[in-house]
């Protein structure tokens, strides 16, 4: 089926990519309770290299990477799986879902300093997207109420933002790549570079870390994050990118952060605060206003 020709099949995808990726938050918060931090992220990994192994190859597409392709491989397995799967984790262990669903989607508000640095324009537009971000991110801070002298809360705040920056390096990298294969075809061998870089992490980060295969909420997680919101939802949103306008998916997926916010209210009761309504509003906001200006490069 060419979904070129089914965009209401590519709406049907984009709202399940949203729902998939937004749901992914509390439960990685769920899945906490049962495993520690790099040890749940790498066996999300296993379960997801093993999940896009099995659906490339059932789509008669699985290859080894061309020799030009291997870079890409390797960055998006290091940093956009590797480091965004640990740091997320890290950061959900002592940052509400929600809040930490929107403090890791500023990857766009990255993408404008990493812009300038590599010598691409960045028009007042951008400048002004990437502020109103930094200022709902002030705002779901709340520096004023914030405690400092918790140090598990303020390293899981950089936690979370590092994730959005590492994802933006990756991203920058993929849009500058010259690909012979697709997104879709390297998935797997991305998965599998993630997953021996975070076993080899959990065993020097979190030697005495643990997986209680005993508790159900663990498999509720993996397989929700391992088969689901891993390379199922990578490959719905693959799907998406090619048969909707780039702006139109990346506006469609600021439903992401605001789906996460409301799973994690009704999962994990996590209160919706007026600093958690007013900063997300305004680093989606920019997200939009970066998105939009983007588009007219």
């Amino acid at each position: 089926m060419d979904i070129a020709r089914t965009p209401r099949l590519a709406w049907l995808q984009l709202g399940v990519v949203v729902v998939l990726f937004g749901l992914a938050w509390p439960i990685i918060k769920i899945g906490l309770g049962a495993g520690s931090p790099i040890w749940l992220a790498a066996a999300r990994a296993t379960l997801s290299a093993i999940t896009a192994f099995v659906l490339v190859a059932a789509f008669g597409r699985l290859a080894w990477p061309t020799r030009a392709d291997w870079p890409i491989v390797l960055s998006v397995g290091a940093l956009q799986l590797t480091c965004f799967f640990a740091f997320a984790n890290l950061g959900v262990q002592s940052v509400p879902p929600g809040r930490s669903g929107v403090l890791a989607y500023t990857t766009m508000l990255w993408m404008v300093p990493l812009s300038l640095l590599v010598g691409e324009k960045v028009s007042w537009r951008g400048a002004v997207g990437a502020l109103l971000g930094v200022a709902g991110v002030a705002v779901l801070i709340d520096p004023l109420r914030f405690d400092w002298r918790d140090r598990a809360v303020v390293e899981g705040h950089g936690w979370l933002l590092a994730a959005g920056f590492v994802w933006a390096i990756a991203i920058l990298h993929a849009r500058r790549h010259r690909w012979r294969m697709s997104p879709l075809d390297v998935l797997p061998w991305q998965m599998a570079v993630a997953t021996g870089l975070l076993w080899a992490l959990a065993m020097v980060f979190e030697p005495t870390g643990y997986l209680d295969p005993g508790q159900p909420n663990l498999w509720v997680a993996l397989l929700y994050l391992g088969v689901l919101a891993g390379p199922t939802a990578t490959w719905a949103a693959v799907s998406v990118a090619r048969a909707l306008p780039p702006v139109t998916g990346s506006l469609g997926m600021l439903g992401v952060p605001l789906l996460g916010i409301a799973a994690s209210v009704v999962l994990v009761d996590e209160p919706v605060t007026w600093p958690l309504a007013i900063g997300t509003a305004l680093v989606i906001a920019g997200i939009a206003v970066v998105i939009l200006d983007r588009s007219h490069d």
